[in-house]
């Protein structure tokens, strides 16, 4: 390569162009580190990304407020965030990764637990409110919108009322430990389509399965 043209192009780096940034796309899993977490249905969003690294074979990176992979396919470029900020601090995670990487709010997804459905269903909407899950309000207050992408995985609303709390931050049954080894890959795969497929797309392939 010529000299003056490295060095020029290190002085001032060429603009991505939008084309260019919609190849980019930002996956937030939330849950809470540390071991005592690691196996609770809250942490659903954390074992989705882990999934989706493993079958991709890219490793987590400690970072600034999270941990991260990155991998490419199918022509997308995949920024997996796992927030270190604990549930209710998660927007601050995700703002500086969307600022830092310059990812636009539509090409954020992010993956989550949800007692308002079944046990391993899939549901992904465009928008919506925070449905009482404090990661996700705690998302919407730090980007001052509803306006992005969530994947909400089912966990079943099996607890006794003014329980749910104990429940998300329960862990797993034997039972449901088993049959998340053949709907995690499933997950996965709704993360893939997301930037690959399309949003629309995603909906109609996944969501109910």
């Amino acid at each position: 390569m010529n000299f003056r043209n490295s060095w020029f192009n290190y002085l001032f780096p060429r603009k991505k162009g939008k084309e260019e940034l919609m190849k980019k796309f930002l996956i937030i899993g939330l849950g809470n580190i540390g071991p005592k977490y690691e196996n609770t249905r809250h942490n659903i969003g954390f074992k989705i990304l882990d999934e989706g690294a493993s079958a991709q074979k890219v490793s987590f990176v400690a970072e600034k407020l999270g941990d991260v992979a990155t991998f490419n396919f199918k022509g997308k470029t995949f920024v997996l965030l796992k927030p270190n900020t604990f549930m209710n601090l998660s927007g601050k995670a995700v703002k500086y990764w969307m600022q830092q990487e310059n990812i636009p709010i539509e090409n954020i997804l992010v993956v989550t637990d949800d007692v308002n459905i079944d046990f391993g269903s899939i549901r992904v909407k465009a928008k919506g409110s925070a449905g009482g899950h404090n990661g996700l309000k705690d998302i919407q207050e730090k980007l001052n919108t509803d306006q992005y992408a969530r994947f909400r995985f089912g966990v079943g609303a099996n607890f006794p009322k003014g329980r749910q709390a104990d429940f998300v931050l329960g862990e797993w049954s034997k039972e449901e430990m088993s049959q998340l080894i053949e709907r995690l890959p499933l997950a996965a795969n709704a993360v893939l389509s997301f930037a690959t497929d399309g949003l629309g797309n995603t909906m109609n392939v996944f969501n109910g399965k």
